[in-house]
């Protein structure tokens, strides 16, 4: 009997099935690690600027309000009690007070409230002001925002100068683009509140620290008027300029007298 004949085709699919697999190739391994190693640094770098950023901003909120609660507390207990009605917008409460303390590098001096700088259906801006403008201050998880050593104090003549981040660590002013004019910055000491408005911005290279003076710009000259100035980066994940905002003291009240009433809500939420 003779041997059935081969199926067509079989001795070429045998060949195909005995082709042997190819080689891993050192470079292809290398190439492998390399785009894993991009995607963990893309990951990190993710981590590092959006999640991170948002667990700095939440704890450093958290913080300012409970500074901001223990001046209040202090001062009702100095004063017997939390004041009654709502303070008058009318009252002249005459010269602002002005705190002569001397501050340590990161002691807290104020708590700053841009009621502008808020997430949606929050009141999650307000942040602890401290001395100096270090990463011991900028980068803290309580603090955020840095008092220009030799800058006025708030409330009074000259040039009140901070500076924090735009992005990352917390990001205290990472929507200062959105200020428009008019805009509150308000300002809480120990001993009132201070509300200041915006005026405009500028754009200046790091070096430009004539910013600073009390008449900005122009170091020569006598401050007449309470000005606020804000300092951060630009653009966002940059350092290759500085994005300045102005603004100019409206009015201030003792603390006392209770917060602005603007914002009596949003400082009785800080304290829940």
């Amino acid at each position: 009997m003779s041997e059935p004949a081969p199926a067509p085709g079989g001795r070429r699919a045998a060949r195909r099935e005995a082709k042997p697999r190819p080689r891993t190739s050192v470079v292809g391994v290398l190439g492998e690690l390399l785009v894993t190693a991009g995607v963990l640094i893309l990951l990190f770098l993710g981590w590092q600027l959006w999640w991170n950023d948002a667990i700095m901003a939440s704890q450093q909120s958290q913080a300012a309000s409970s500074q901001s609660a223990e001046w209040i507390k202090q001062d009702q207990e100095a004063h017997g009690g939390a004041p009654t009605t709502p303070a008058d917008p009318n009252v002249d409460y005459g010269e602002p007070v002005v705190d002569t303390t001397e501050y340590a590098n990161g002691e807290p001096l104020a708590v700053m409230y841009v009621p502008r700088f808020n997430a949606p259906g929050t009141v999650d801006s307000v942040r602890t002001i401290a001395q100096g403008y270090g990463l011991d201050v900028l980068n803290s998880f309580e603090l955020g925002v840095g008092h220009y050593p030799g800058t006025a104090m708030p409330g009074q003549v000259g040039n009140f100068a901070i500076a924090a981040h735009r992005s990352a660590y917390g990001g205290g002013m990472h929507e200062i683009e959105q200020l428009q004019l008019g805009d509150a910055i308000y300002i809480q000491t120990k001993d009132g509140w201070y509300t200041y408005r915006f005026r405009d911005f500028e754009y200046v290279t790091p070096d430009t620290v004539d910013v600073l003076a009390p008449v900005p710009h122009h170091p020569d000259l006598t401050a007449t008027d309470r000005i606020i100035t804000l300092t951060t980066c630009n653009p966002l994940y940059s350092t290759a300029e500085r994005l300045i905002a102005y603004g100019v003291l409206e009015s201030w009240q003792p603390l006392s007298a209770g917060p602005p009433a603007e914002i009596a809500a949003d400082v009785a939420r800080w304290e829940q």
